[in-house]
């Protein structure tokens, strides 16, 4: 397959995993010994498992976090203490970001895996920085501004992979090019789906940008899972969503936060995917576009919206006004 050709193909390669793969079994005998990794939102949920995994295959794991006590203390009672440093961080504050990032290459020459996990969901409306609707500016400009602090340390590795995890929250909205910050007024739902395809469109255009420095980047549906993500939708909210039934027993079809890390861990590791990128990945795989005919629209596959090149493009460039930051001008 040539390179080329692997950039653009947004269909399964037959990984040999799938819905119900988890973690533990895609990391299965590879060796991560001396390679760096990052993880936000690396103490609870999915992120929690995505730690758990790299560090069982040797690699060296930081996790930024904003309540930095209580994550030494979860992971300490995971049993991953002695495993992982972790770093003060708050995603929806750019000095803060900057801060960190510059004390991470001041200790690490190079960066091999940053996975962009952390992420609000359906939050009431809030405005953080200078005026920025919460959910874009949390789970994309925060992990963009990341992404191009580290910049030298990933350039570095000669080999390094950015995992940007995005969801079927993509199909509820495209970039809203015109009103990003929802001025015109707020949408819970649609805020999050937009701040999942900028996360889905942040790793067509990243890989396009880094792809001849080695680095390559990768999107990731990890499946419904419920996690500390749910924590702003009431429970009548998520029985009306057909999440769950009145008596809170969750739908078939939902994954372990096992499960659901293992898109990300194998995105990260795979090599498989070795000359990729570019690419939107669910269940352990390639993620088809989405067949609109399909009952299952809503739940699978990407959207063309959510890898469209153009808006990758266009994306960045507003990114980049907005926060100040580009590695690449």
């Amino acid at each position: 397959m040539s390179e080329e050709r692997a950039e653009t193909q947004q269909h399964p390669i037959g990984s040999g995993f799938g819905h119900g793969s988890t973690a533990r079994e895609v990391i299965d005998g590879i060796d991560l010994s001396g390679k760096s990794a990052i993880v936000t939102g690396g103490y609870s949920g999915l992120g929690l498992e995505t730690v758990r995994a790299l560090a069982s295959a040797g690699a060296s794991v930081t996790v930024p976090a904003r309540r930095v006590e209580h994550a030494k203390e979860v992971l300490a009672a995971a049993g991953l203490g002695d495993a992982v440093t972790v770093e003060e961080m708050d995603l929806a504050d750019q000095d803060s970001i900057k801060a960190f990032a510059q004390r991470y290459l001041a200790g690490h020459s190079s960066l091999d895996i940053l996975i962009n996990n952390a992420a609000i969901m359906a939050s009431p409306e809030q405005r953080v920085g200078p005026g920025w609707e919460a959910q874009f500016a949390t789970n994309h400009l925060g992990h963009y501004t990341l992404v191009n602090a580290l910049w030298p340390a990933l350039a570095s590795s000669g080999d390094a992979r950015v995992i940007s995890l995005s969801s079927t929250g993509h199909k509820l909205s495209p970039i809203r090019f015109d009103d990003v910050n929802f001025d015109g007024g707020y949408d819970k739902w649609r805020a999050y789906g937009q701040a999942k395809t900028a996360n889905a469109l942040f790793a067509v255009e990243l890989d396009r940008l880094g792809k001849d420095s080695g680095v390559r980047a990768f999107a990731v549906h990890p499946g419904g899972i419920m996690t500390e993500l749910q924590r702003h939708l009431p429970k009548e909210e998520m029985v009306a969503a057909g999440w769950m039934d009145a008596e809170g027993n969750v739908r078939e079809g939902f994954k372990t936060p096992e499960q659901g890390a293992a898109t990300s861990v194998w995105a990260a590791t795979s090599r498989a995917l070795l000359g990729m990128g570019g690419v939107y990945c669910e269940d352990c795989d390639v993620a088809k576009p989405t067949d609109k005919e399909s009952p299952l629209a809503r739940y699978q596959g990407v959207d063309a919206h959510a890898i469209d090149k153009a808006d990758a493009a266009r994306l960045w460039e507003l990114s980049a006004k907005l926060t100040g930051v580009n590695a690449f001008a």
